[in-house]
């Protein structure tokens, strides 16, 4: 099962794809919550390339990496790449009305509920957008 999210951003598209794809912003941004960080990205942005996130609980209880490796990319327009256990992801970066919409669609897994999926990867998107928005 794939499961579609979607933000705006009041940006333009060099600004967003920066903070998307750079590590340091990457480290600002990269968490579902206020209680989680991402304290280490590597991103090697490019098709074979590949990434890895460090996500970690604040309190130090729980961690993991978040990697894969990129399928397509499409410089302003699109991302995908398929995470280590199999799963794809795709990122379409599309100008609407002076902003972005950023939508990304991502393969399910079988810990977790499909809703606290969605729920988590929608609020990486929108602490995503608030980083951006808050840099203009």
């Amino acid at each position: 099962m794939k499961i579609s999210i979607q933000a705006t951003v009041q940006s333009d598209i060099e600004k967003v794809w920066s903070a998307w794809t750079m590590p340091a912003d990457i480290n600002q941004w990269h968490a579902a919550s206020d209680d989680w960080h991402n304290p280490r990205s590597v991103n090697d942005l490019r098709v074979g390339g590949r990434f890895s996130y460090r996500m970690e609980a604040k309190d130090g209880g729980m961690g993991f990496d978040f990697e894969g490796t990129y399928t397509n990319v499409a410089p302003n327009r699109l991302i995908e790449y398929i995470l280590e256990d199999g799963r794809t992801v795709s990122i379409n970066f599309e100008p609407v009305n002076n902003k972005i919409k950023i939508v990304e669609t991502f393969d399910v897994e079988d810990a977790n509920s499909a809703e606290l999926q969605r729920q988590g990867w929608q609020s990486i998107l929108n602490r995503f957008a608030l980083y951006v928005e808050s840099r203009i």
